[in-house]
């Protein structure tokens, strides 16, 4: 045993076990290196404390030779810390949180010129290796976390230089294609196999730019006096990019919205004006910091030299805002809507002479190519209401038949504005300061109301604080592409569409010209082809709107994550600022989007999750109880489980759902949970929704305190969900059976009553009483329910539809005033109270509760006539006479709009200070499964925090203080209802 220590050159812990417990000591395995942060914080402890002992006799018996002096070089570690390096898996190596430290200390003793000789060393008392433990295990936490840190910031960097350039070079890089395809078009005399409107562009690149540099050089040769208006702003960008944004916004027009074929030339010319100046505010940034004039001083030049490292290299040091107010206060004053108007209506001028179109070559050799302009100026002439002798004639851009063609198919081929953003938005601190880094951000949707923009201009950022926060929260959240989901929209989308919501991918035919000369029958031909003309527009529009959708999910899909900056309507309500694929919008972006960041289900996120599934399926089930949608989910796993692994060729039951796409989504995370041997720690990624119950009419019962109407909208607590549609429905249905009785001769709508009261149901009712409290008139009741009236497909006469749809909406409404008696008075002394503000021409104003301005725009508007190369254009703007009618009606679901908008953004802030994600859509808030719970408790409370304010009383108070020369009726009493009620109610969202 002796000889066999000896002979070793050194020991290992199995062979001195007994030798380590006998005498304390231990081995030092590795010496490490002298790393300058052990020199300094330990070599002078362990200089003082430790004693080398030569390791060289047997187990039995040992001798210490103690030197004077120890080794510099040496860290010396403990019993508890050898054992630890010595097996690779021990707990030690996990608590200092990386490889780097061991790598040091495992290195050879021979850097250290040190003999491989083994020392022993005795063992410090034990408060002395807890000191040192959490000393080193506090050192190295700070230095991963500083690399961290590091690695973070240079990623972070890597993606706000991404972000820069998606916003300040997009033209840029159009232009930069085009000249590409030209190059490689005439080397290798061969049109490159482009998309078709792509292939539209390459054609008409070219054209357009050599007469938009005509026109520059014409303008420009010109004396002032006789100089066109448009003559100093199309210079102010070189000739290719202003084509380039011309033909996509064009296109981008026409693929949005366009008429029978047809584009108004005001809002055509004034787009391509807008988004010519907003180029050229960035194209004149940027070539200001890239020139320097020989007359700069040094100073100067160290000023542009930052700037051009701040917009071109990577905006370091975070300092966009200071970029941003040099573009602001250095670039070119706002053009206005004028300016904006002549010179788009001329660059649309010189696209029609410059683009054509060539329709497909015939077969024989000898026909001669056809090209055709592929746009028209020409007036339409259209009668104000229908029935009426008064005519309005309008401008408009034609679109020639060959160019709308394919175009649904190219959509994704258009350079889209206002993309998701890699990094996140810039917080909002002002009316135009946030949002985008470069792209023009501002934090309400004024559409021009003057009034509006300067009550906000005149907010300090103590007032609206709040605000700010609610929407940089809102910003921040990080979102990805859930590519599971894509892949099938994309497999369905390429099999034609025409299921899951998408719209079929083809035109229903037109009906052939009878060949008969019957009156009758030429009058039913020409209604059928009129019909399947606007089902084909539609259709074209829907597929151009899923083509957008997925080209922006196909750009971000290889994002680890974005965001999506927000801003305001004019209530306060608050929106995505990029309007193709968010979660505000259809069933396919939902099911497309979710979380970036993951985090484990637990016990209650699959609870969530079940009941979550079970409201997207719907059909009913997301009116049952928690307990019966559970069990709706149970009786279901196997579908669940079908539908999640073979989505395309399988049963296809997430087909069922209402919210086919959301519900798939729903279905992959269950099953990976319910295969895996530990449920509670899979990773969801999947926001849960919690919506409120008829929102609206939540909130009117708050404010009115009326216990009834507060238990109808699940305000108190129950054992299911109270369905107020259920409800109005049964008093619609009442009132039909009771009016059936009645003799038809002396009572007309008996007739339609007997007809009606098969039909009515909950889903006839719903949509009216939805916006019943945001205002809906009888005429919007009356086309709703005809709506419904027609899926049904029982009355087929057009006149009967439209005779059963008025009884209906009468009948419907007098139902809503009977139920919901409370909230009718509050609307009404709203209504009163605006009547009474806008007779005196002034527009209704009043203040959120968190601080945020708002002023209803609606006043006459006046009409501006510009005189433009290619018409006269007739542009409205907001005039000095308050709409009278339009303030009163409108003025009640706004005030309840900027009420739900306050509950949401209140909502937010706690939510992020409880260190949750959180996503809301108006009425519906989001959050991982794990935090729906806390969420729950979260949006109770603000509900009653914000209704606990006197928030009538306080209106009536700012109304008395504005306008004291005008008298207002009392606020409407109040019910007993009592609003802590809400914080034990499971239904009120749910």
């Amino acid at each position: 045993m002796a000889s066999a220590a000896a002979a070793s050159p050194s020991l290992s812990l199995n062979q001195t076990s007994h030798f380590q417990h006998q005498t304390s000591l231990v081995t030092w395995l590795k010496p490490p290196p002298s790393s300058a942060l052990f020199r300094r914080k330990t070599l002078p402890f362990f200089e003082r404390h430790s004693l080398p002992i030569s390791a060289s006799s047997s187990s039995s018996s040992t001798s210490l030779s103690v030197h004077e002096k120890p080794i510099s070089n040496s860290v010396h570690f403990h019993g508890n810390l050898i054992e630890s390096f010595e097996n690779q898996d021990s707990s030690y190596a996990g608590t200092i949180k990386g490889a780097s430290l061991i790598e040091e200390l495992e290195n050879p003793v021979e850097r250290n010129g040190l003999s491989g000789r083994r020392r022993l060393f005795m063992q410090d008392p034990p408060w002395i290796s807890a000191l040192f433990l959490k000393g080193l295990s506090k050192m190295v936490d700070q230095t991963l976390k500083i690399e961290r840190k590091d690695i973070d910031k240079r990623k972070f960097d890597s993606l706000r230089r991404r972000q820069v350039k998606e916003e300040t070079e997009a033209w840029e890089r159009m232009v930069d294609e085009y000249r590409d395809l030209e190059k490689e078009m005439c080397e290798k005399n061969l049109a490159p196999n482009l998309p078709y409107v792509k292939h539209m562009f390459l054609g008409w690149f070219q054209p357009l730019k050599d007469v938009i540099e005509r026109e520059q050089k014409l303008q420009k040769n010109k004396s002032k006096k006789v100089r066109a208006a448009y003559a100093p702003h199309i210079e102010l960008l070189p000739a290719d990019k202003m084509a380039v944004i011309v033909m996509h916004k064009m296109m981008g027009l026409v693929m949005s919205g366009h008429e029978d074929g047809c584009i108004q030339v005001v809002q055509a010319a004034v787009s391509i004006g807008i988004a010519i100046e907003q180029e050229v505010r960035i194209h004149n940034f940027l070539k200001r910091t890239r020139k320097n004039n020989a007359g700069d001083s040094q100073e100067e030049l160290k000023e542009k030299q930052l700037l051009r490292k701040r917009v071109n290299s990577l905006i370091r040091r975070k300092r966009i805002i200071d970029a941003l107010k040099v573009v602001k206060s250095e670039g070119t004053k706002p053009w206005g809507r004028a300016t904006q108007a002549k010179l788009g209506s001329r660059l649309l001028e010189l696209l029609i002479e410059a683009a054509y179109v060539q329709p497909p070559l015939t077969q024989s050799g000898d026909s001669i190519p056809e090209f055709r302009p592929a746009f028209r100026h020409k007036f339409k002439t259209v009668t104000k209401y229908p029935g009426s002798k008064m005519v309005r004639r309008y401008g408009v851009i034609e679109c020639d038949s060959l160019l709308l063609a394919g175009l649904d198919k190219s959509a994704k081929h258009m350079l889209i504005p206002y993309v998701p953003m890699l990094v996140p938005p810039k917080r909002w601190k002002g009316y135009d300061k946030g949002g985008y880094l470069f792209l023009p951000s501002y934090i309400m949707r004024t559409h021009g109301s003057k009034k509006q923009q300067d009550a906000l201009r005149d907010i300090s950022h103590k007032t609206a604080h709040r605000v700010f926060e609610a929407l940089d929260t809102l910003g921040n959240t990080k979102w990805r592409v859930n590519r599971n989901i894509l892949d099938v929209v994309e497999r369905l989308w390429a099999d034609g569409g025409n299921i899951a919501g998408l719209v079929n991918r083809e035109d229903v035919p037109i009906p052939e010209k009878p060949s008969s000369e019957d009156p009758e029958e030429i009058q039913s031909w020409k209604w059928s082809v009129r019909k399947a003309n606007k089902i084909n527009r539609e259709r074209h529009s829907l597929r151009c709107d899923v083509e957008l959708k997925l080209s922006v999910a196909r750009k971000m899909k290889d994002e680890e994550g974005f965001y999506y900056p927000h801003n305001l309507d004019f209530r306060g309500r608050a929106y995505p600022m990029h309007p193709h694929l968010n979660h505000l919008s259809s069933d396919l972006c939902r099911g497309t989007l979710e979380f970036a960041e993951g985090r484990p289900l637990g016990k209650s996120g699959l609870h969530w999750l079940k009941i979550h599934l079970a409201n997207l399926f719907a059909g009913g089930v997301e009116k049952l109880s928690h307990d019966a949608r559970l069990a709706f989910v149970e009786n279901h796993l196997d579908d669940i489980m079908d539908s999640a692994e073979n989505p395309i060729h399988g049963k296809r039951w997430w087909l069922k759902a209402e919210d086919p796409f959301q519900c798939l989504a729903a279905c992959v995370i269950l099953t990976q949970a319910l295969k895996s041997p530990s449920p509670y720690s899979v990773i969801s990624h999947l926001p849960i929704h919690q919506d409120g119950s008829c929102n609206g009419l939540q909130h009117y019962a708050a404010l009115g305190r009326d216990s009834f109407e507060a238990a109808a909208v699940n305000l108190v607590a129950g054992e299911k969900p109270a369905d107020v549609y259920s409800e109005i429905s049964r008093r619609v249905h009442e009132i039909m059976k009771k009016d059936s009785s009645k003799d038809p001769e002396s009572n007309p709508t008996a007739a339609l009553a007997k007809i009606l009261i098969t039909q009515v149901d909950r889903k006839l009712v719903k949509q009216t009483v939805m916006t019943s409290v945001y205002g809906v008139t009888y005429v919007g009741a009356r086309e709703q329910i005809k709506r419904r009236l027609e899926e049904k497909g029982v009355i087929t006469d057009e006149r009967m539809l439209f005779a059963a749809a008025c009884y209906s909406a009468k009948v419907t409404l007098a139902a809503l005033g009977e139920i919901f008696e409370a909230a009718r008075a509050i609307m009404s002394w709203l209504g009163d109270c605006a009547k009474i503000i806008a007779s005196d021409n002034h527009p209704v104003r009043w203040i959120t509760p968190l601080g945020l301005p708002v002023v209803q725009p609606y006043c006459r508007s006046e009409r501006h006539l510009i005189r433009t190369s290619l018409q006269v254009l007739a542009l409205q703007r907001e005039g000095n006479t308050v709409d009278v009618r339009k303030q009163r009606t409108a003025f009640p679901p706004n005030f309840v709009h900027s009420l739900d908008g306050t509950h949401m953004m209140m909502t937010a802030v706690a939510c992020r200070e409880a260190g949750l994600n959180f996503a809301g859509v108006h009425d519906s808030y989001w959050t991982h499964a794990c935090d729906v719970d806390t969420m729950n408790r979260i949006l109770r409370e603000k509900f009653v925090e914000l209704y606990n304010t006197p928030i009538l009383e306080d209106l009536l108070q700012s109304f008395q203080e504005s306008y004291p020369n005008l008298v207002f009726p009392p606020v409407p009493k109040r019910g007993d209802f009592d609003l802590k009620e809400v914080l034990k109610s499971q239904y009120f969202f749910n």
